[in-house]
């Protein structure tokens, strides 16, 4: 694939909107504003869901890089350990300018979204509470998409906390994939959690684009 010079916003967000996921993650956002507007019963807790959560939101991204996204595949007897997610990702970083790679894989959805309303209406003392809860994460869902989709994109990064993003991510594709786990925030957890090394002092990986060894 070759470098596109002078890629605009507006080119990103055109090739943006031809993928599945951010409708998917669209559809739950106004699903979730239009069910919490007819619920109404706003209340004080429902100004602190977004607080709790964008706070912990890197975590979850470190998380869910470390474990799920950079699984090992591993064998119990005949059966090989390996999901849809760990696969997809592992190719995204033997080619992190494939488009369709950089997105959660559509299918993954087909568990997820049951997955996340039913905690949203089983888990929280009021269903208006979930549905703050699920407004708040399908913008949260868009900001990852489309902020890890720019970033592989050949947009110049625009602005000091932009370009921080960029770097940080940058790092973990094409120097060394064991540290750099957050996306959109400029190291939060990795610096919490030990995985924000000085870029000057760290290797580089001979597995940044083959995760594990496993091609």
């Amino acid at each position: 694939m070759t470098v596109r010079k002078n890629f605009s916003l507006t080119d990103a967000f055109a090739a943006f909107i031809r993928q599945p996921t951010p409708w998917i993650i669209g559809s739950l956002l106004v699903g979730a504003v239009a069910a919490r507007v007819a619920i109404g019963d706003w209340q004080l807790t429902d100004a602190l869901v977004p607080l709790i959560m964008l706070a912990l939101f890197p975590f979850a991204e470190w998380i869910i890089h470390v474990t799920v996204l950079h699984w090992r595949p591993r064998r119990i007897g005949p059966l090989r350990i390996d999901s849809l997610l760990a696969r997809k990702h592992r190719e995204h970083h033997a080619a992190p300018r494939e488009v369709p790679l950089i997105f959660i894989p559509w299918q993954t959805f087909l568990w997820l979204l049951p997955a996340l309303i039913a905690i949203a209406l089983l888990t929280f003392p009021r269903i208006g509470l979930g549905l703050t809860f699920l407004m708040v994460l399908g913008v949260l869902g868009l900001n990852y998409e489309w902020t890890h989709y720019l970033i592989h994109t050949d947009y110049k990064p625009q602005g000091r906390l932009y370009r921080a993003v960029w770097k940080n991510h940058r790092f973990h594709h094409f120097k060394n994939e064991h540290y750099w786990f957050t996306v959109t925030t400029t190291g939060t957890a990795d610096r919490v959690l030990h995985t924000y090394p000085d870029p000057a002092a760290t290797q580089n990986s001979p597995t940044a684009k083959a995760l594990h060894g496993v091609g």
